[in-house]
């Protein structure tokens, strides 16, 4: 992986904030908008493992079907909530960046200096 990549929604605040960090620090990450293309659930099940969280730790809760759907039932799996992200991506929380060197969900968005403490301003 070269560049880093970026699980972007352009109408989130916090997404456009972590994309211009990386920018302005001069990277040149990958845009992907994962709700016009959703990750595979095994792409999910990578992802999730190099962040280090399990599903419930990644799904978006606001502005989502997450209550519709019935999410937060305690007996659902692991499989079925990835199962449920992938066929629903507004519900993958936001923004993922991704390195060579490690993965980051950046909630709060300051997380993304973790991965790139150069993009720190002084």
């Amino acid at each position: 992986m070269g560049n880093p990549v970026i699980w972007h929604k352009q109408t989130c605040s916090t997404s456009r904030w972590v994309l211009g960090v990386l920018r302005d620090a001069g990277l040149a990450p990958v845009v992907r908008d994962y709700i016009a293309d959703p990750p595979f659930e095994s792409e999910l099940r990578d992802v999730l493992a190099r962040l280090g969280l399990d599903a419930r730790g990644l799904i978006r809760r606001k502005g989502t079907p997450f209550a519709e759907l019935g999410l937060a039932d305690p007996a659902l799996s692991e499989d079925d909530l990835i199962a449920a992200m992938a066929a629903h991506p507004i519900l993958i929380e936001r923004p993922v960046v991704l390195a060579a060197h490690g993965a980051v969900l950046c909630r709060p968005k300051q997380r993304v200096f973790e991965l790139f403490p150069q993009a720190e301003p002084v």
